[in-house]
Order: C-alpha cells, then structure tokens, then sequence
C-alpha cells in the first residue's frame, strides 16, 4: 500500500478508497461488479444497499456490502446516497482482497460509535504509519506554522468532496478563500477536524 493513501487521525488508522484501488490494481484486478440490493424510499428509511463483487485475476472473489442513508452521510452527500453506498461497498470488498484491514475513510458514517480498527493480518502487508511529506507550494504556510502536508491535502480532499459533493474541494476552497495547497498544518487539521464524520472521532 502506497503511504500517500494511509491517514491517521486522533490515533487512528484508515485507508483511501483510491489506495485500495491503486493496491488492487497492481495485485491484479480483474473487475469489481456491483448490485443495487435495495433503493432508497421512505418505507425503508431512505437507506440504499449495494453489493461489490471484486474478481482477481487468479480467479479469488471477494464480496462486500455497503449502505448508505441521511442519517450516515454528510449532507451535501444525500442526494447521491446510491453511489456512496456503491463506493462503501466496493472498499470493503476491496480490503478483503488485498488485505488491509484498517477501515477506509469512506465507509465511516456518521452518528456512530467509531469502530475499532483492525490490525492486518500476518500473511499480507501491515499498514504502516504515515511518513507525512510535505507538500511542495504554500509561500505564506512556510511563515505560519509550516507547509500542509501532502497526506493532510489528501484527507481535505476527500473530505470535501464527501462533506459537500463532487465539487467539494473547489466549494471548499472557495469558502476558505484560498487553495488547499496554500494552508498551514494548523489551518489544515482545523479544517480536518471540522469536516471528519462524527464517527472518526474520539
């Protein structure tokens, strides 16, 4: 696993749903199907359920369920909660099969207790903490606190784009009034902190 897709917050490990991709992908991917099991409607809370079938090319299949309802996604992420569903679905089938057993960022919702954090098994690789490397802009980030960190970049990306849409990074820079690449470690946990789900937290 690429260490620019494993994040630790508050002590906590997760994964990147690109990094699980990525990893799948040079293991030997073969297709990643998915089936909608359930739409969302009233009577059923408004809950969508999907099935991800990931097939390897040595022919192992592995198999993961997603759902996705108001009450577990970010606001601006409702209207779309099939998809989300289907990418919560395809991360967990795709830590079975490159065995990483740290949660993805993805999956984690919220107004729930945090799950705990599976260690890796022994046969296949252990995820290792971040190694955080500095990104390379941010004149003004050098004078105030140092430069964001390209592992931070990555989490308020994907974070934004969970908390406030497909256009989440462009939104959020936009209200920060500045780009991403120009914050301050400190500016960037801050907003790290205000946009990861209940669930990630302590």
């Amino acid at each position: 696993m690429r260490e620019e897709f494993l994040i630790t917050r508050q002590g906590r490990q997760y994964v990147l749903f690109a990094g699980l991709l990525d990893e799948a992908h040079a293991r030997g991917l073969r297709s990643i199907e998915t089936e909608l099991l359930q739409v969302p409607e009233e009577a059923n809370g408004m809950t969508a359920i999907v099935r991800a079938r990931v097939e390897m090319e040595d022919g192992r299949t592995f198999s993961g369920l997603g759902d996705a309802n108001p009450q577990n996604v970010g606001r601006s992420i409702a209207p779309h909660l099939i998809r989300m569903a289907e990418t919560r679905a395809k991360a967990r089938a795709l830590r079975d099969a490159v065995n990483v057993g740290a949660t993805a960022l993805e999956e984690l919702t919220d107004g729930e207790e945090s799950p705990p954090v599976e260690e890796v098994r022994p046969r296949g690789r252990r995820v290792r903490p971040v190694e955080e490397a500095p990104s390379e802009e941010g004149s003004e980030a050098r004078r105030r606190g140092g430069r964001v960190r390209k592992s931070q970049l990555e989490l308020l990306r994907t974070l934004a784009v969970e908390a406030r849409g497909e256009n989440g990074v462009e939104r959020l820079e936009r209200h920060i009034g500045k780009p991403l690449s120009e914050l301050t470690r400190e500016e960037a946990e801050a907003w790290i902190d205000r946009l990861t789900p209940a669930e990630g937290r302590e």
